[in-house]
């Protein structure tokens, strides 16, 4: 694996370098990217951008091939990545979101989009040079989790990249990611308005995380248009630290990493990364 730099090393500016004149307006149009990267609040658009510009980065060991983009929302990350790779696919649960994607970035020639389920055919097993899952992990109910993993591992080529990013929602950080919400919401940021909140003594217990604290997570449901129910968390109550011991037992961690601010390791970044490779 080629070494990738320190995300360190990758300004916010840098994003403006990823956004065509063409791309810009396309990425603008999304409605994750409105709320993160483009929102009008300077810290949370800095560290989503940054989360970005270090994703396309980390993908890039499989540059030249082809990307699977799991969980991708509304296509922000494949519309930066896409000039990398010979081809991608972007997939996801959201048959709705989908079909806006494919609307919305239908100039991208290279990409295509599909459902989750239809990564469990055989003909997309062991056929990815990079395989990129970021921020869907931490949604995900503790038995699905293992099969997202699965998905994962059948995805990628023997010898291609698994890049997964989850939020840190522990620790130093839950307590600065709780005061920027606050204010985000208090600016009128609709996205905020609704935040999860915490009781005294399940914030103390996340604040002063262990590998096995725990608190229990509210979980949500919808409906898909053929009538199935998904079941998902929030961010409230997710431990990082738990579910790196499952990426460890599924993957070889070559690198773990943070962002934005990589220095300071676990204690005030928004993000953790796993570069992996299969066993």
């Amino acid at each position: 694996m080629a070494k990738s730099r320190d995300e360190a090393s990758f300004p916010s500016a840098r994003i403006v370098n990823i956004m065509s004149s063409q791309s810009h307006p396309l990425l603008e149009s999304g409605h994750y990217a409105r709320k993160q990267i483009f929102s009008r609040n300077a810290i949370v658009a800095w560290s989503h951008r940054r989360r970005f510009a270090l994703a396309r980065e980390l993908a890039s060991a499989g540059a030249g091939g082809s990307l699977l983009d799991y969980g991708c929302g509304d296509g922000t990350f494949v519309a930066m990545a896409h000039d990398l790779f010979r081809e991608a696919v972007a997939a996801d649960i959201d048959l709705e979101q989908l079909r806006d994607c494919s609307a919305r970035l239908s100039a991208l020639s290279n990409v295509r989009f599909a459902p989750i389920e239809a990564l469990r055919d055989a003909g997309f097993h062991a056929c990815f040079d990079a395989v990129v899952c970021m921020e869907v992990l931490e949604h995900c109910p503790a038995d699905i989790q293992p099969q997202v993993l699965g998905d994962l591992d059948r995805a990628v080529r023997p010898h291609g990249v698994v890049v997964i990013s989850v939020p840190i929602e522990t620790g130093a950080t839950l307590a600065v990611k709780q005061m920027v919400r606050a204010a985000a919401a208090g600016t009128g940021l609709a996205e905020y308005s609704g935040r999860e909140r915490y009781h005294l003594s399940e914030f103390m217990r996340m604040l002063l995380a262990t590998d096995t604290s725990q608190i229990e997570r509210p979980v949500s449901t919808s409906r898909t248009p053929d009538g199935a129910t998904i079941r998902f968390h929030g961010h409230k109550g997710f431990n990082w630290r738990t579910l790196a011991r499952l990426i460890e037992r599924m993957f070889v961690v070559e690198r773990r990493l943070y962002s934005p601010l990589p220095l300071t390791g676990s204690w005030l970044n928004s993000q953790v990364w796993f570069v992996c490779r299969k066993r």
